[in-house]
């Protein structure tokens, strides 16, 4: 056995064998390294590394936070290639999409270098005789975040760059199912003059979780990934008296209005629906057609473009789309193609029996398109995060704005239309999180903020942008007066009244 992927804590490599699982390219099939899983005592000791490194880093000036930042971007955008291939090579998508991704991480920390002004806070002279008031952010101390294998470089991008750029420290624990990224960029984060510790990461599976969780030095949580995760990062982190933003599930609907450019939502459908292989939490899994015209000739453009999908190796740029992440999420997401045919809906698209040449033992799915879907299938109202695409008719958009409605999820939805009263109508009324409007994949630049409503969001700030400030830093406020010399005050036992 190879030696595992360890860790990286206080500036350094941290070699260790300790349960090493496998990692393999999804593409052959093939065992490529492993990866270790962290003990209690390694997560304890980046937590020791963050803490210690925490009070210089926290006097740091935000200026000199920033020159920081400003040299992590630079070295970042200088290995972009390498950062990507290890992408493609342990997630599987396709090379350009994995720099597309890694594009989106690295805006952040181009917000991240507006510090200085991000962190600026309030003054009021004289709210009294005398008296002045101000207030500022000033960050929290040790925080952590914990990511999934989607994106297994600009979702952790949305965390530690403006976590560290607000004066905290954090440990960092990516998923095991992709790590070479995350670590390439931990060593990157050094380089640009990051002093040791303010940057941790360990690999690992639950014991790395639930210690970062009760361990009383963490005084924040930053999660993405599946709702019951969510749900239990946010209510064992809360109930330890932590600060929790836990993004969830989806299963976001696209409405097509009979009125739409129908050639336009379809393409844009395509690559909502099948790009990273169905695995984004921004995926479109549902389109809602209003009227059976519109339906049909939606369900009909779509089984033409997908004749002409590319699936393949992402190492191969002509391809459109690669394979899913492991065997166990490929059985799981063909079984709910399994599902969905039992369940009654029209599977008018099947991928289930794709082999890509020379790439037999890949796990390769092809996209699948179903047609009369309807709620209360298991197909409708679970996050499958596959290349699974459903299509629901609805008589009306008050009727298909009902049945986004009434989701469990309320991530992010589109509608496609040239009626503006329709789309002003839908954006106002609505109850997701992010909304397009004529835009399939409505997920925010990196100055807005980004997250779901209902059961795709628990907690009351959102990721990145303005709220990233105000998750990461607590406001102080202070009032002062400096009296006269010598002149003794006599006692107020109330506030005092208008003069």
């Amino acid at each position: 056995m190879s030696t595992a992927i360890g860790h990286f804590i206080n500036g350094v490599d941290v070699a260790d064998d300790n349960r090493p699982e496998p990692v393999y390219n999804p593409a052959s099939g093939k065992l490529t390294r492993h990866v270790a899983m962290a003990s209690k005592a390694t997560v304890e000791d980046a937590i020791s590394a963050a803490e210690a490194a925490f009070p210089a880093w926290r006097d740091t000036p935000p200026a000199k936070r920033a020159r920081v930042m400003f040299r992590f971007k630079q070295l970042l955008e200088e290995h972009a290639d390498e950062i990507a291939a290890a992408i493609t090579d342990e997630h599987g998508k396709v090379f350009d999409d994995a720099m597309g991704e890694f594009g989106r991480g690295v805006e952040v920390v181009d917000y991240a270098c507006g510090i200085p002004e991000l962190l600026k806070g309030e003054y009021s002279r004289n709210v009294g005789p005398g008296i002045d008031s101000w207030s500022d952010f000033q960050p929290l101390g040790v925080v952590a975040g914990i990511t999934p294998f989607n994106f297994p470089a600009m979702v952790p991008m949305w965390m530690y760059p403006m976590a560290i750029a607000c004066g905290n420290t954090f440990v960092l624990k990516p998923s095991e199912k992709d790590p070479t990224a995350p670590m390439i960029v931990a060593r990157l984060f050094k380089e640009a003059g990051l002093p040791d510790g303010v940057f941790n990461l360990v690999n690992g599976d639950k014991e790395a979780v639930d210690t970062l969780l009760n361990d009383e030095r963490v005084q924040a949580i930053s999660f993405v990934g599946s709702t019951p995760i969510a749900e239990y990062i946010y209510s064992t982190g809360t109930a330890n008296g932590k600060r929790v933003q836990a993004l969830g599930g989806a299963k976001n609907h696209a409405i097509i209005m009979p009125d739409a450019d129908v050639d336009n939502a379809v393409s844009a459908l395509m690559g909502a629906a099948f790009g990273s292989c169905g695995e984004r939490c921004m995926a479109i899994s549902v389109a809602v057609c209003v009227g059976d015209e519109t339906a049909d000739t939606v369900v009909a453009k779509l089984r033409a473009e997908i004749d002409d999908l590319k699936v393949g190796p992402g190492t191969d740029v002509a391809n459109n789309m690669g394979p899913l992440i492991t065997k166990a999420h490929y059985d799981k997401v063909r079984g709910y193609v399994d599902l969905g045919v039992d369940e009654g809906a029209d599977l008018v698209v099947d991928g289930r029996d794709l082999v890509v040449d020379g790439h037999a033992e890949g796990y390769f799915l092809g996209p699948c398109l179903f047609d009369t879907v309807t709620a209360g299938m298991l197909i409708y109202e679970e996050e499958i995060f596959g290349p699974v695409l459903c299509v629901v008719r609805a008589e009306s958009e008050e009727q298909a704005m009902q049945l986004i409605d009434d989701h469990e999820y309320g991530n992010g939805t589109c509608i496609f239309t040239r009626d503006g009263e329709a789309a002003r109508y839908f954006a106002d009324n609505i109850k997701v999180g992010m909304v397009g409007i004529n835009v399939p994949l409505p997920v925010p630049v990196a100055y807005h903020s980004f997250g779901g409503w209902k059961r795709s969001l628990f907690g009351d700030l959102y990721a990145y942008g303005p709220d990233s400030v105000r998750f990461y830093t607590r406001r102080k406020t202070i009032t002062q007066r400096w009296p006269s010399g010598g002149v003794r005050e006599k006692a107020q036992f109330s506030f005092p009244g208008r003069q």
